[in-house]
C-alpha cells in the first residue's frame, strides 16, 4: 500500500494523538495504582488468601 505525503503525515499525526492519550491514561492507571497500593498498606489485614 503506497500512502501520499499528505496521508503519511495524517497517520504521523494520528499515531501521535494516540500515543499522548495512550501516555497520559498510563499516568492515571499509575496515580490509582499508588492509591491503592497506599491503601492496602494501611489495612490491617495480611496480603494472600484468606485461610
Amino acid at each position: 500500500m503506497q500512502l501520499t505525503p499528505e496521508q503519511l503525515v495524517a497517520e504521523f499525526q494520528d499515531a501521535v494523538m494516540e500515543l499522548y492519550f495512550a501516555r497520559k491514561r498510563i499516568m492515571l492507571l499509575e496515580a490509582e495504582n499508588e492509591a491503592l497500593k497506599a491503601e492496602l498498606g494501611s489495612d490491617d489485614r495480611p496480603l494472600g488468601p484468606e485461610v
